[in-house]
């Protein structure tokens, strides 16, 4: 599909874009789908809650899959809803993990989290990233294999008609692969389905935990779910199954990756912690300016439903200064359903927000433009920034308006 066949030449959209006044959007840049793990049950819930909250740009952003990019693109254009094509991984900067420095992984050390935004449509990727790609995707089945033979063994023990399969969870209960969400979701349907009052089931869960005691409101769903991810699948679980470093690529090669695909690699940004706290990598913003811009990443993105607006706004500020593209998302990659429309965790986002967050999906937009007719976008194919920031977000605007209208 050519999202952009109705669309004028670049040349003649780019002398047009000059013309044309920019009206701020909603945007969402980031969220799940069905095809990794999501709160929607389907990408059409995507589209109608997108319709209800007048959410004009979204961005699918799922884990080391771009499967989901036919039917996002089929429905984007049905509802006219501009699309950004997005993926997420995981990977490692090994000098922090020596030093035992926190990324956006609070958890562990070194651990990274990478976004790739505007990845060309259709999807391109060859050669030795599309290797890369396959052994870390086909790293994390086997480890979601592995671990639902563990929770099986645990669960049949006390229940064989809590009995897992692998692949009966990955044909009914996902689009492709299976997470550890996946695993919880499917242990608490049977548990559900075969208890039926709140004192069995709390009672069940009780020994599932290896003897303590369920503190999730057993009427709360996610909740349940949550709390059956972290007591079993987790650190310290009797299913938990430790990652294979092979699992974990130095960022270096996931930013190749990204590059390859035609994307421009961002970072997601944890921010402040429910207790106002930072991670030592994201403490100082010139150092993390530094290290980010060293490693050709050019692009933040935050899920501000987790930070407080005066957390969010200076840092937003200095990096928007220094020419950096910044989005903003809501994730849905946990069984709570929360709204489409992007928020802080403590207020509205204001009007400077709102326009960051929209030039944002502007430059990621005429990124996607560019790309689709041979020419380069926001950054070239080593990651350098090669175009004019306003000139992109003038084009993008009217991509856009056109898509949209």
């Amino acid at each position: 599909m050519d999202l952009y066949a109705n669309m004028s030449s670049l040349q003649q959209l780019a002398g047009e874009a000059k013309q044309s006044p920019i009206t701020i959007r909603k945007v969402n840049g980031h969220f799940h789908t069905p095809y990794s793990f999501s709160a929607f049950n389907d990408m059409q819930q995507v589209m109608e809650m997108a319709e209800k909250e007048s959410v004009d740009v979204i961005g699918i952003n799922d884990f080391y899959t771009t499967d989901g990019y036919d039917e996002f693109a089929t429905l984007a254009y049905r509802y006219r809803k501009f699309p950004l094509f997005n993926i997420e991984f995981m990977g490692l900067l090994k000098e922090e993990q020596e030093a035992g420095i926190r990324v956006n992984d609070p958890g562990n050390p070194g651990r990274t989290y990478l976004s790739g935004k505007g990845l060309d449509y259709p999807v391109s990727l060859k050669g030795d990233s599309l290797e890369k790609l396959k052994s870390v995707r086909g790293e994390s089945d086997r480890q979601m294999r592995e671990m639902v033979e563990k929770a099986s063994a645990h669960l049949v023990i006390l229940d064989p008609d809590l009995a897992l399969d692998y692949d009966e969870i990955l044909r009914y209960h996902t689009n492709g692969m299976v997470r550890e969400r996946h695993i919880a979701r499917v242990i608490r349907l049977k548990v559900f389905s075969k208890y039926k009052d709140e004192v069995s089931r709390n009672q069940l869960l009780y020994k599932i935990y290896g003897q303590r005691k369920p503190v999730a409101d057993i009427n709360n769903p996610a909740a349940v779910e949550g709390e059956i991810r972290s007591m079993l699948l987790k650190s310290g679980g009797i299913a938990f199954v430790k990652e294979d470093p092979k699992a974990f690529p130095d960022i270096r090669e996931v930013v190749r990756i990204i590059l390859d695909a035609g994307g421009i690699p961002c970072y997601p940004v944890l921010l402040d912690d429910k207790d106002g706290n930072y991670t030592e990598f994201e403490a100082n913003r010139e150092v993390l300016y530094n290290k980010l811009t060293a490693l050709n990443i050019h692009s933040l993105e935050l899920i501000p439903g987790r930070n407080r607006i005066e957390h969010l706004v200076p840092f937003v500020e200095y990096f928007h200064e220094r020419g950096c593209v910044i989005t903003f998302g809501t994730e849905h990659n946990t069984p709570a359903m929360d709204p489409l429309t992007v928020s802080t965790a403590n207020a509205p986002l204001d009007e400077y927000l709102l326009k960051v967050s929209y030039e944002g999906a502007c430059i990621i937009a005429a990124h996607q433009f560019r790309r689709c007719k041979g020419e380069t976008g926001f950054v070239n194919a080593e990651g350098k920034v090669t175009a004019d920031r306003n000139e992109l977000i003038q084009l993008g605007n009217l991509v856009i308006e056109k898509f949209t209208g």
